[in-house]
């Protein structure tokens, strides 16, 4: 079956082998490390990003804890 696929497509075993093994290949990464968002989530996500909220009690705290560790003097 591949090498016939191959001689279709005017290839060598191994060149179909190795197309088709990247082809896999970006489609796994794509999926992985791509984010897609509806249209709402977007608008959502960009709002959060122009007008964040007030930090929360917990948030100032590691960051302070986060400033000891960088910097405890």
């Amino acid at each position: 079956m591949l090498k016939r696929a191959a001689k279709i497509e005017g290839r060598t075993l191994a060149d179909f082998v190795v197309s088709a093994a990247r082809g896999a290949a970006r489609r796994t990464l794509s999926e992985t490390h791509v984010i897609r968002l509806s249209m709402e989530n977007q608008a959502r996500f960009a709002d959060a990003l122009l007008n964040p909220g007030r930090p929360t009690q917990g948030l100032i705290d590691a960051l302070r804890a986060n400033a000891e560790l960088i910097d405890p003097d």
